[in-house]
């Protein structure tokens, strides 16, 4: 494993409105003046300030895109128009991406490339739902007794107003899941970022505005959860609210959300799992594996932190998975020789140190990894625990970090139980070389998605949400479109 210092920071460009958001088409301070700092994960220093809003600057986002809904700045345009835009916005998106992959580098602290991919995936967002911004429709009917005929009909329209929360592990993708259907919905929109990694979401605020979305359709107010996510989802103007975040959270939300019974989509946490059969060529899986859990550092809801092998390969499998966690160069975003970055903040790189040493106290061998990296940033080392159970908290609970708990199996029925043993349900995965095998056992696995041979793969076209306790509805795909439209009935007596 080899550690690479932080660098220089890159430069902010034209896209950076520091410290304003945007509220009814205008960057504005917050109400209060109150700012709050962004920190450089990679060094743990300041880098900038933006807005830290509260309950007045979200009622203002709110009732900016109330106006904009109700005047129909947007949905009075036609799907072809709205998709005209969200086409525009996707140009935007990708003419600047070299920009904004250096802002969520510097933001979230993930190596420039793999922020470069991600803002390649928001680019896909804008498109793909560009092209159902004028495919939303009803259907029609006739219904009734013969000497009571009725011509029926129903029409799909947007839902109103949507509050959008993301997080910070890849925030302009986040985003981008949540704009782009909405507005392709003819939705009006209210987007917090993280506190944390608020950057990209501001500077594709601008660039939507530069597309041509109409001032007050989408805003971006900035600042914490208690101030700003909050009112925002309990906001009687709110008709809708999309959240990505952890489960605990979610609940909360789900409570908040109860004052005028405002729709919900919830995509919240994952411990997903990964099932390796004696049948696969070990050499050739490894180096998966180990991507699956320790892309972007392990901070990704879909992330492999759960292995579980047969025992017959058992041994050989975590020790292949380790050696490549060794061998990742770790460093700072900005690098574009590293593979992975620092965490998000010092309280995360806490949280999985803590889960670590308390997985160790457990009774948990360290193959590899184990410890935090220097005393400047927030570095982690990639990290494979064996000689876990299923009793164990870093087997059960949310990591969020660079952490791979792997168990051996001796039947698939065993394997099958301790992958579906948990609360979550959001991915999955089987690794084997028998077709048969692998579609059986996807079958039985409760997650909203499962790879054969492959764990994170798919796309703006497949849906992506989970099972229990990771949450409801889903994102991606034409489901997407569904979470921001209501269904009206209309009927006529037929003249006899």
């Amino acid at each position: 494993m080899t550690v690479t210092v932080a660098g220089a920071a890159p430069k902010f460009g034209a896209l950076f409105e520091s410290p304003r958001m945007l509220v009814d088409g205008q960057w504005v301070e917050s109400v209060s003046g109150a700012v709050s700092d962004v920190v450089d994960p990679g060094t743990g220093e300041v880098i900038t300030q933006v807005a830290a809003g509260d309950e007045t600057d979200v009622d203002a986002a709110v009732r900016a895109a109330l106006r904009a809904f109700e005047e129909q700045r947007w949905s009075g345009l036609s799907g072809q128009q709205r998709a005209g835009v969200l086409w525009r916005a996707a140009d935007l998106i990708e003419a600047n991406a070299d920009e904004l992959a250096a802002l969520e580098s510097l933001d979230v602290g993930m190596p420039v490339p793999l922020a470069r991919g991600f803002i390649g995936e928001a680019v896909n967002q804008f498109r793909y739902f560009a092209g159902w911004a004028d495919k939303i429709h009803g259907r029609s009917l006739e219904i009734g007794p013969a000497d009571r005929r009725f011509h029926a009909y129903t029409s799909k329209e947007p839902i109103g107003v949507a509050g959008m929360i993301v997080p910070w592990n890849a925030p302009a993708y986040a985003a981008s899941m949540k704009l782009a259907p909405a507005l392709a919905a003819g939705c009006s929109c209210v987007l917090k970022p993280s506190e944390e990694t608020p950057l990209t979401a501001l500077a594709i605020g601008s660039l939507l505005l530069e597309a041509g979305v109409p001032e007050g359709v989408v805003n971006v107010v900035t600042g914490f959860g208690p101030t700003v996510g909050a009112p925002l989802v309990a906001h009687d103007c709110v008709h809708k609210v999309s959240f990505t975040g952890s489960t605990q959270v979610g609940k909360e939300v789900v409570r908040a959300a109860t004052g005028n019974l405002k729709k919900l989509s919830l995509e919240l946490g994952g411990k997903s799992a990964m099932v390796v059969l004696p049948d696969v060529e070990v050499s050739q899986v490894v180096a998966e594996l180990a991507g699956a859990i320790f892309m972007n550092t392990g901070q990704i809801c879909t992330a492999g932190s759960r292995l579980y092998v047969h025992r017959e390969v058992f041994d050989e499998v975590v020790e292949g998975v380790a050696e490549v966690a060794r061998s990742l160069k770790i460093g700072y975003g900005a690098d574009p020789s590293v593979d992975l970055g620092p965490l998000v903040s010092a309280r995360h790189l806490d949280r999985v140190g803590e889960y670590v040493r308390g997985g160790i106290a457990d009774g948990a061998r360290v193959v590899c990894g184990g410890s935090r990296i220097g005393d400047r940033g927030y570095f982690f080392e990639p990290t494979v625990l064996a000689d876990v159970d299923q009793s164990m908290r870093v087997v059960r609970e949310e990591i969020f970090g660079p952490v791979l708990c792997a168990q051996p199996f001796t039947d698939v029925d065993e394997a099958v139980a301790k992958a579906n043993d948990t609360e979550f349900g959001l991915a999955a995965s089987v690794w084997t070389r028998d077709v048969a095998s692998a579609h059986s056992i996807a079958r039985r696995l409760r997650a909203g998605r499962v790879g054969i041979n492959v764990h994170r793969a798919g796309g703006v076209q497949m849906p992506v949400g989970g099972y229990d306790q990771s949450g409801w509805g889903r994102e991606c795909g034409p489901e997407a479109v569904e979470e921001y439209l209501e269904t009206k009935s209309v009927l006529t007596l037929l003249d006899r």
